[in-house]
C-alpha cells in the first residue's frame, strides 16, 4: 500500500483505495459473510430462507389480512403486491444494513486502529460488499418468484446494476462519515437505529408515490431511497427502461457525497487511537 495515499482525500481513493486492497476486501467480506451464519446448523442457507420467508410473510400479511393492492389499480394481485412491495424492502435493507452498522465499524474493530498499516477506509466497502450479497440473494428470490407466478422476466433487468452502483456511492458517504463520527458520539449508533426504521414508512415501500397528495411528494424525492426504489420497479418489474437522465444526475450526487464522507473519514482518523 502507498503510505502517501493512506490519509488521501482525493476522489480518486473512492475506488482507489477499493482497488489497491481488492484481496483484502474480499476476504474480510467472506469472512463477513461466512462469520454471520457460523455455528447454525443451515449456515448459508439462512441467506435465502430469510428473504424467502419475507416475501411469503408481507404476502399474506398485506394481500390476504389487509387485503391491500398497489395505489388505485384493482387488477394486482396477491403475488403482485407482494414482489412490488420486495423490490422496495431489498433496497431498504441494504440501506438500512450498511447505516446501522456504520456508527459501530470502527468501535468494532479496534484491533485494526493499532495497526498503522491496516487501510481503515475500507472497513465500509466490507459492509456494503456483505450487504450486496444478501441484496443479490434476495432479488434472486425474487426474480424466481417472478418467474413463477407471472411466467415471465423483464429483460429490463439487465440495467438493474445500473441503478444500484450511485445507490453504492450514496451509502459509502454516509458510512464513511458514520463510523468516523460514531467513534467520538457513541449515540449516533442509537440515532441511526431509529432513523433507517423511520426511513421504511417515508419511502416509497408499502405505497407508490402517486398515492400521495401533489405537495408532499417533491419531500419524498429528496429521500435517497425513492429515486433508487422507483428505478428499481420499472426495470425488474415494469419492463422498462431507467430514467437515464435522472440516474447519471444521482450518479453524480453519490459520487460527490461519497467524496465528502471520505474527506470527513480521512480527516478523524488522525483522533481514533487517542479516543479509542
Amino acid at each position: 500500500m502507498n503510505p502517501r495515499a493512506k490519509y488521501s482525500t482525493s476522489p480518486y481513493e473512492i475506488v482507489g483505495t477499493l482497488w489497491r486492497n481488492r484481496e483484502l476486501v474480499s476476504q474480510l467480506t467472506k469472512r463477513e459473510i461466512i462469520g454471520r451464519y457460523r455455528g447454525s446448523l443451515m449456515g448459508l442457507a439462512w441467506s435465502f430462507l430469510n428473504p424467502l420467508l419475507m416475501l411469503t410473510v408481507y404476502t399474506v400479511f398485506f394481500t390476504v389480512a389487509f387485503k391491500a393492492r398497489w395505489g388505485h389499480a384493482g387488477e394486482n394481485s396477491h403475488t403482485d403486491f407482494a414482489i412490488i412491495l420486495f423490490v422496495g424492502l431489498i433496497v431498504h435493507g441494504l440501506f438500512s444494513e450498511c447505516l446501522s452498522r456504520a456508527p459501530g465499524l470502527i468501535i468494532q474493530n479496534v484491533n485494526y486502529v493499532k495497526k498503522v498499516v491496516f487501510p481503515l477506509e475500507i472497513l465500509p466497502w466490507v459492509v456494503v460488499f456483505s450487504a450486496l450479497f444478501q441484496a443479490v440473494v434476495s432479488l434472486i428470490v425474487l426474480l424466481s418468484a417472478q418467474i413463477l407466478f407471472n411466467q415471465s422476466l423483464s429483460w429490463t433487468v439487465i440495467f438493474f446494476p445500473l441503478i444500484i452502483i450511485p445507490f453504492v456511492f450514496v451509502i459509502l458517504g454516509f458510512a464513511w462519515f458514520l463510523s468516523a463520527f460514531g467513534v467520538f458520539l457513541r449515540d449516533i449508533a442509537h440515532v441511526m437505529g431509529m432513523l433507517t426504521s423511520v426511513m421504511l414508512f417515508m419511502s416509497p415501500v408499502f405505497y407508490p408515490i402517486s398515492s400521495l397528495p401533489p405537495q408532499l411528494q417533491p419531500w419524498l424525492m429528496i429521500n435517497p431511497l425513492t429515486f433508487v426504489i422507483e428505478q428499481s420497479r420499472k426495470v425488474l418489474i415494469y419492463s422498462q427502461p431507467p430514467d437515464w437522465y435522472g440516474l447519471f444526475l444521482y450518479l453524480i450526487i453519490g459520487f460527490i457525497i461519497a467524496w465528502i464522507g471520505l474527506w470527513w473519514f480521512q480527516k478523524m482518523r488522525k483522533g481514533f487511537s487517542d479516543v479509542l
